[in-house]
């Protein structure tokens, strides 16, 4: 059930974070109160996602799938892609004038949007009866087992496995099996040619998704599995130390200032040795024929002191406002398109990877063996991706506390101030502990968590 009513505020993701209740049911004389016409007209379906990393799938999906939906469905399909970093400040934006799209995707679990939205358990239900349950990474993305909704539907995830230049790991006998791998090797390779690692330290997605992943790794959590507030333990003490020697000792200060496609960029111009990512990197030097694709290698996720682990690189999060015209088209083109998510995964060039793993039975076979890959099993090691990729909030579920503290950049936050000496390891963890603490007690005075 929803928590007390607000009045909405800002037009700024963080500011309907600070106030985020159940503004879906203020507006009285919105778009759920206005009276439909009594003849029937074609109807609209308005998707906000994304402008994908791998255009092809944008031409496919654009064009071509959501045309043919549009045919069999009586509907205008409107598809408006944007700039990732802009769809946080976008979505609060029609949260407060209750007004927009009926499909937004999100590319990291929005949790703390779970009163603006229709719960999706109804699609999630049909799905299964035709393709079998969902992944758990889905699940524990998009599920709240405080308030048994799912706030969000997931079709896909991405895998972020390590993008390395072979030719400059096989010059120092190195391969980056382990983030001590990584430091060691990404030091001899500095040292030797200039080219660092490019791993981010800054308020951007591919950062928070690399600290988790180094955290994990290293015992570290945010939470634990009940949802409790854990980040001030010896593990991420740890964690803080190694990303302090990781970049006096292999990096550059850009790193400071990256936004989501700088470590694409840095990579395929040649001035990084490593980078997290995924495959759009090496998709973009194939299908842009730059030679450079055939030294740049993957790996799965880095080992660390405790376990292998790393984060997905984008978790797509459908969500369908409350105060969406059309609801139920909403929730039969999400049905449909996990029908034909096969055409998805191809469009994507094995970018978007299945949350119903019935969907595409035989990607291995099918990843294990490209075309434009040199060699042409480089995809092959994202075979196994769900035993070494994990939600945000691990090992507990994404809720709005952990989406607050990830769109709010604490995570990015602590790991700069220590990694540039800005504070000490120690400091700069009590610092993100007394945000996060703040943070926890609001939404459990909420109910949702």
């Amino acid at each position: 059930m929803d928590t007390p009513l607000f009045r909405p505020g800002g037009a700024t993701r963080r500011d309907l974070i600070k106030t985020a209740a159940g503004a879906g049911l203020v507006a009285v004389a919105g778009p759920l109160a206005r009276p439909r016409p009594a003849h029937a007209a074609k109807k609209t379906l308005k998707i906000l996602q994304w402008s994908h990393f791998v255009p092809a799938y944008d031409k496919w999906f654009n064009t071509q799938y959501t045309k043919e939906w549009g045919d069999k469905n009586d509907t205008d399909v409107v598809v408006d892609n944007i700039n990732l970093g802009l769809i946080p400040s976008r979505a609060a934006a029609e949260v407060s004038a209750q007004r927009g799209h009926d499909l937004v995707m999100f590319l990291s679990p929005p949790s703390v949007y779970e009163q603006q939205v229709v719960d999706m358990k109804e699609v999630y239900d049909e799905c299964a009866k035709k393709h079998g349950t969902p992944i758990d990474l889905a699940v524990k993305s998009t599920y709240n087992p405080k308030t048994k909704k799912y706030f969000a539907f997931s079709d896909s995830y991405v895998p972020d496995p390590i993008n390395y230049r072979s030719d400059l790991w096989d010059d120092i006998g190195m391969k980056p099996d382990s983030w001590d791998d990584i430091r060691v090797g990404g030091k001899k390779i500095k040292d030797k040619t200039g080219i660092p690692v490019g791993v981010g330290l800054s308020a951007e997605l591919d950062t928070a998704m690399a600290m988790r992943a180094i955290m994990y790794s290293f015992g570290s959590h945010e939470q634990d599995a009940e949802g409790n507030l854990t980040i001030n333990s010896p593990a991420t003490l740890e964690a803080l130390k190694f990303v302090a020697a990781l970049f006096k000792e292999t990096e550059t200060p850009e790193v400071l200032a990256w936004d989501p496609s700088s470590n694409n960029r840095q990579i395929l111009a040649g001035r990084s040795s490593l980078v997290l990512n995924a495959i759009s990197v090496t998709r973009a030097a194939e299908n842009d024929k730059m030679p450079i694709h055939e030294k740049i290698a993957l790996a799965k996720a880095a080992k660390g002191p405790v376990r292998r682990i790393g984060l997905e690189h984008v978790m797509d999060c459908y969500v369908i406002w409350k105060f969406s015209e059309n609801i139920d088209g909403a929730k039969k083109f999400l049905v449909d398109y996990i029908d034909n998510f096969k055409q998805g995964f191809m469009a994507s060039e094995f970018y978007n990877f299945p949350c119903f793993a019935k969907t595409v039975p035989d990607l291995a076979q099918v990843i294990s063996k490209d075309a434009k890959a040199v060699p042409p099993n480089k995809y092959a090691v994202l075979s196994d991706v769900l035993d070494w990729a994990t939600n945000v909030g691990y090992p507990g579920y994404s809720n709005a506390a952990i989406d607050e503290t990830f769109n709010t950049w604490v995570i990015n936050t602590m790991f700069a101030k220590a990694a540039t000496g800005a504070d000490t390891p120690e400091n700069a963890l009590k610092a993100a502990e007394t945000a996060m603490k703040a943070i926890w007690a609001k939404w459990r005075d909420r109910n949702l968590i």
